[in-house]
């Protein structure tokens, strides 16, 4: 069965006999998540009629994975789709959603996804009383607008939030785009997008930051000494969690932290915050898991303590 008349038939939309041979697809985001997404779709035999992209990068993105797809105002992607992807920022959605409603774009038996981690059904109300099927599919995966996003859909986790009599529509959708769906609950929608951005955003300025501080350091190519550390490391986390943790915080090395704290109070004091937050966080884990004994990290959470008070009087490490 070709790929749109599972998804009509999925939603209930039209028997599958009766179903056009493609959906209808309009993107209002053409950036670095809706050319892609937009892109598997039309590899998945769906029609991308219309987009919407402000910038010069989502117009210049949109000709190279959409050729051919015209650049349109939000409200005549809508009216032009039967499936519309919004991929907006987080904090424009709502607004987007409610505007098109107030505008009467929206028409009964159209369906849409929005692809923001932070947000679940709730802010696609407007376009569910107009009649319209509405979910939230959020791929779990960075996109960085390089060419090799498209293949990072393959297998990509999808964290899905929809109407329980909706869920094989949202299972369908992931799966033709190339990712494997996994349910959220519209409750846990914001810790859900808490863990992603700690685990993904917070790991990069941590990667940057190291990079920095060994730059500094003089070493001349700190990608070449963080790869196999970090990739270790990773691995460590993923497969042991906190049992997999290593360094001077878990063996109880108060004289090795206290020597770091000193050496970035010096050096680069703008990262004495961060070593903190990290240290103290890392050593309340350990604790928890049993990796240290009680009186192994008392004098670690005194000394960063100590420090962060320091660090809060003094910011710019002029003591």
């Amino acid at each position: 069965m070709p790929a749109a008349r599972r998804t009509l038939r999925a939603a209930g939309l039209a028997p599958a006999s009766a179903a056009p041979a493609r959906l209808r697809v309009g993107v209002i985001g053409a950036g670095r998540v809706g050319a892609v997404l937009g892109a598997a779709l039309a590899a998945a035999g769906h029609d991308v009629v219309a987009a919407s992209g402000v910038s010069a990068s989502s117009a210049e993105r949109a000709a190279r994975l959409l050729p051919g797809v015209p650049l349109l105002p939000a409200d005549e992607v809508v009216a032009a789709a039967d499936l519309v992807v919004l991929a907006v920022p987080d904090d424009t959605l709502a607004g987007l959603v409610a505007g098109l409603a107030e505008t009467g774009a929206w028409r009964r038996g159209q369906l849409t996804f929005h692809t923001s981690g932070a947000h679940g059904l709730a802010v696609l109300a407007p376009a569910e009383r107009a009649g319209v099927l509405a979910l939230a599919l959020h791929p779990a995966m960075t996109f960085s607008g390089a060419p090799e996003d498209a293949d990072r859909l393959a297998g990509a986790p999808f964290g899905v939030t929809s109407r329980p009599e909706h869920r094989p529509v949202a299972e369908t959708l992931v799966l033709e785009m190339g990712g494997e769906p996994f349910f959220v609950a519209e409750e846990d929608r914001r810790l859900y997008h808490a863990a992603l951005v700690t685990g993904a955003n917070h790991l990069v300025t941590l990667v940057a930051e190291a990079a920095d501080l060994l730059r500094s350091a003089g070493v001349g190519e700190p990608a070449r000494v963080l790869g196999p550390l970090l990739t270790a490391a990773l691995d460590n986390g993923l497969r042991r969690g906190d049992r997999g943790l290593t360094g001077p915080v878990v063996r109880g090395d108060v004289g090795t932290v206290r020597d770091h704290l000193e050496t970035l109070a010096e050096r680069a004091p703008e990262s004495v915050a961060a070593y903190v937050a990290m240290a103290q966080r890392t050593t309340e884990r350990a604790l928890a898991a049993g990796r240290l004994k009680r009186h192994e990290g008392a004098p670690l959470l005194d000394l960063l303590h100590d420090a962060r008070d320091a660090h809060d009087a003094d910011p710019a490490g002029s003591r």
